[in-house]
């Protein structure tokens, strides 16, 4: 019997043999001469379970990528040729159906028939007449806003002025302007007196020298100065309304 080591070799003995196997061709060689040495020779390349391993991983994964991205890309042009198919059917049954409608309701429709106009008569209605309405213009339109009339107190100098205007043969209507308009311009106040411009009294007299033609107490007396006003107005603008459009218009008289 054989022990183990017998059996098996070791690694050492391995080599001791390659080694022997090896070195016969050189004996050879030697004891020969003339013959060429011949070159060692290679030892077979064994195929290793590592490289069977790779080999088949390689193999599956270049079937995976045919089967994932070669297979939906067949399938989905199939499918598209299909809908593209269908969509011309469907266009062209659509088509279809519209003119053979359209065609029947041609041939349904009859022609119109005609109107005999000769038993109508147009009747225009005539437009009415405006009616001429009378002008009810007054002083106060043509002149703008006119003051109404008020009753001045008794011993006033607005009283004074009252009887003053009357006398001269003006009406209720003159006393309103004159008392619109020497409201604006002096409050009615005797010692008025205007900073900027000079003017003074109730008609603002410019300068106030000007009423001494009407009295020597022109600063102090309000008839005075009513009287001088009243010749003013009357001489300029014709009457007191006249003076108050002016005032309305342009800010003084």
């Amino acid at each position: 019997m054989t022990s183990g080591n017998e059996r098996y070799p070791t690694r050492r003995a391995r080599r001791h043999e390659v080694a022997a196997r090896s070195a016969r061709p050189v004996a050879v060689a030697a004891s020969s001469p003339s013959a060429p040495p011949s070159p060692p020779r290679k030892p077979a390349p064994r195929w290793s379970r590592r490289r069977g391993v790779v080999g088949a991983f390689a193999a599956f994964a270049v079937l995976g990528f045919v089967v994932a991205y070669i297979g939906p890309t067949g399938l989905a042009l199939a499918q598209a040729s299909v809908d593209d198919e269908s969509q011309v059917s469907l266009y062209a049954s659509g088509l279809d159906d519209v003119q053979s409608r359209a065609g029947d309701e041609s041939a349904a429709d009859p022609e119109p028939a005609a109107l005999d106009r000769g038993n109508y008569t147009v009747y225009v209605k005539p437009k009415p007449t405006p009616t001429p309405q009378a002008s009810t213009s007054t002083s106060s339109s043509s002149g703008g806003w006119r003051p109404p009339f008020v009753t001045p107190d008794p011993g006033s100098a607005q009283a004074i002025a009252y009887d003053m205007v009357l006398a001269r043969g003006w009406g209720d209507d003159q006393f309103a302007c004159l008392v619109a308009l020497w409201k604006k311009e002096s409050g009615w106040r005797v010692n008025a007196y205007n900073a900027g411009s000079g003017a003074y009294g109730i008609p603002q007299a410019l300068p106030g020298s000007k009423m001494a033609s009407a009295g020597a107490d022109w600063e102090t007396n309000p008839a005075t100065q009513i009287a001088w006003g009243l010749g003013y107005i009357g001489g300029r603008y014709g009457s007191p309304c006249g003076a108050w459009d002016h005032s309305q218009r342009t800010g003084w008289y």
